[in-house]
């Protein structure tokens, strides 16, 4: 695992000396991303630079340094990530060469070979990982840009002040001289709705996040830079127009069959490490899961970790230890006071260099932090709600649109007119209502923990807000309602405001196939999470916070093989009675009794309401205090004052709402302020 960085730079007179020393810098802004070794590799006369910090993880000697020129001259990498299936890429590499002249054992160096017999797509295809990385094509003069499938590693890039930057945090592009930086006004207001910042923007103008499962290639000209436009070598919608035109044959227990021997095999291939290596373990079903997996696969105990609250609401430890004791896991589990985890929040900027809001960013970092003492590589369950159905928001969309949706589009807009006028004691009423015809009171997770039911989520959106929603003709539309935060408008009106801030179900990288390809609701909603709510807010917060303290999270639920399998099943091995991951259930009921995990889904998160009106009240104050809202020109104060006030009060919940405004304004502070920096 690595952090890598670079620039394209055709329009100024440098030398490698000054190319390297700002690569250094770059280098140094991603330090903890890999704090065991560093390169940097320049070629003045085109004006490019490859910069990258190394975690080492496999093959551990000099022979794995980067930057990586390969064999034959004519390529240069720098990679983060890494490639299970190497050794096999490393055949096919010796199959198709007369002969190779290997250096050492790293899965940089097979990427960069089969790069040279293959060509840049080719090679990516025939690789399984996780991965980000620049390829510099000294023959063609070309740099590349590619990421892995699912997204689990992040890489930015763009154009500021006539130089193309990259790297895999925007800290390492805004040490760079051509670095401008102004906020994208349209972004924000996404990230208001969602909590993050959605593919392929970022929080700045002009700078844009690789989409998964992409290759990008930037040449030069005599007068500009032209950079393509991103082109798919993977395809999450490809794989379920293909799942659906050929569904997995056999019965219930085939295809547990089938799923177990696939996630053996992804556990046994992420277990490849030369550092010591663990699991994270919350006693759900997919840590369980990959931990019981790669204790079958082991002959010596696994580490696991695990943290507990002392508030029983937020705290899974005993379902974890009991899990670990049945598989005979060597299990270390830290309980966390209050404090401990509020000594995060001053961080939390420094860790999401982009607003992020999502509140189990804190106990991720302290179980991150707390595997970091033992061991450099950590197994997740990541991946098992958005492939099998596991979060109660797909029933709930699900449930509701049956009950309305047969109700002629325009009846359902004609209603939504006195939805616009409601006053509050009618939507109360209205409130109670619909809690008696949704199909049962299922609870509702935001940011990895409960909130409540859908009632009283409702009870915190605006009227008419929700008659927008409803006004939709489809339930696509309705699961918007579901993954939307801050319904009402609050930034600011600026140029580059769009009026509807970024649907997860429309543009190049969220839409949904057809109807005739994925007809029913609860795929339709896993497929949109995987698209979106995955990449951006799950993987992002697990990256950041485990490279924050130098340490490497895998995802076998990820593997690309797994995926396109699930895709294959229908939906009543996933689902059963409002129930999602039964398939993944079957796989977990044969290494730890059922009784084990048969319980209700907790998440991973905080008492963050709570906080917000005790230890965190006046930080909270001084970040979205009116005046300092209107000086600072990006969010209307009114709204956010009017849902702090109710908070206070508790009169409502609106600790989601206020988290994404205070990370917006703590990150501001630090990334906006010059003397922060």
């Amino acid at each position: 695992m690595c952090g890598i960085a670079g620039f394209f730079d055709t329009k100024r007179d440098l030398t490698e000396g000054a190319i390297s020393a700002t690569l250094g810098r770059m280098n140094h802004a991603i330090l903890h991303r890999g704090p065991d070794d560093g390169g940097t590799w320049a070629d003045a006369r085109c004006g490019i630079g490859l910069g990258m910090r190394r975690l080492s993880i496999i093959d551990l000697s000099p022979a794995g340094h980067q930057p990586m020129v390969s064999h034959d001259g004519r390529w240069v990498i720098v990679f983060n990530g890494e490639i299970y299936n190497f050794q096999e890429v490393r055949m096919e590499v010796e199959d198709a060469a007369s002969t190779v002249s290997w250096r050492g054992a790293s899965d940089t160096e097979v990427l960069l070979e089969a790069v040279a017999r293959f060509g840049p797509q080719k090679a990516v295809q025939k690789c399984v990982g996780m991965f980000a990385f620049a390829l510099w094509d000294r023959q063609e003069r070309h740099l590349w840009l590619g990421r892995d499938r699912i997204g689990e590693k992040p890489l930015y890039y763009g154009t500021s002040n006539g130089v193309f930057l990259f790297g895999s945090e925007l800290k390492a592009l805004t040490v760079h001289p051509a670095w401008r930086g102004e906020i994208n006004r349209e972004a924000l207001a996404r990230y208001t709705v969602f909590g993050y910042v959605p593919t392929p923007d970022s929080i700045y103008k002009g700078i844009f996040k690789l989409p998964p499962g992409t290759l990008l290639r930037i040449s030069a000209t005599a007068e500009t830079l032209q950079v393509t436009t991103p082109v798919p070598y993977w395809s999450a919608r490809d794989v379920v127009e293909r799942g659906r035109s050929n569904p997995f044959s056999g019965d219930a227990r085939e295809a547990t069959n089938e799923l177990d021997r696939l996630l053996r095999q992804a556990v046994a291939a992420q277990m490849v490490a030369d550092v010591p290596l663990g699991a994270f373990l919350s006693g759900g079903t997919d840590s369980s899961t990959v931990v019981a997996l790669m204790q079958a696969k082991s002959p010596r105990p696994i580490k696991t970790f695990t943290i507990g609250f002392h508030d029983t609401a937020y705290n899974e430890a005993p379902h974890a230890a009991q899990i670990a004791r049945h598989l005979g896991c060597d299990h270390t589990q830290q309980y966390v006071t209050s404090e401990d985890a509020l000594n995060v929040v001053p961080h939390l900027p420094d860790l999401y260099d982009e607003p992020f809001a999502d509140s189990s960013q804190i106990p991720t970092f302290l179980v991150a932090q707390l595997a970091r003492r033992h061991v450099t590589v950590s197994l997740s369950g990541d991946g098992g709600d958005e492939l099998f159905g596991g979060y109660s928001r797909y029933f709930v969309t699900d449930g509701l649109w049956r009950k309305i949706g047969w109700i002629p589009s325009l009846l359902r807009r004609a209603g939504t007119f006195p939805l616009r006028r409601i006053s509050k004691e009618t939507w109360g009423r209205l409130l109670v209502f619909l809690g008696r015809i949704l199909p049962e009171q299922v609870p509702f997770y935001r940011g990895g923990r409960q909130i409540g039911s859908l009632p009283e989520i409702l009870s915190t959106v605006h009227p008419s807000f929700l008659a927008e929603e409803l006004s939709c003709a489809d339930s696509d539309g309705l699961y918007r309602l579901f993954i939307t935060h801050w319904g009402s408008p609050i930034v600011l009106p600026g140029v580059d405001v769009a009026r509807d801030p970024a649907p997860p179900f429309d543009g190049n990288t969220h839409a949904l196939p057809s109807r005739a390809v994925l007809p029913d609701t609860i795929h339709r909603t896993m497929l949109a999470d995987l698209l979106g709510y995955l990449p951006d807010d799950i993987l992002t917060k697990v990256d950041r916070a485990t490279m924050g303290v130098s340490l490497e999270s895998r995802a076998p639920l990820l593997d690309h093989r797994v995926i396109e399998f699930a895709w294959r099943l229908p939906l009543a091995f996933k689902v059963s009675q409002g129930k999602g991951k039964q398939i993944l259930l079957q796989v977990l009921s044969r290494y730890v009794p059922e009784a084990m995990v048969t319980r209700p889904k907790m998440g991973f998160g905080v008492p963050m309401a709570s906080w917000l009106r005790g230890p965190l009240r006046d930080w909270t104050e001084s970040l979205i205090g009116e005046t300092r809202l209107r000086r600072e020109g990006y969010f209307d104060p009114a709204p956010i004052r009017c849902a702090w006030e109710k908070h206070l009060s508790g009169a409502q919940n609106h600790e989601t709402r206020l988290w994404i405004v205070l990370m917006f304004q703590a990150w501001l502070e630090r990334w906006k302020n010059p003397a922060a920096r």
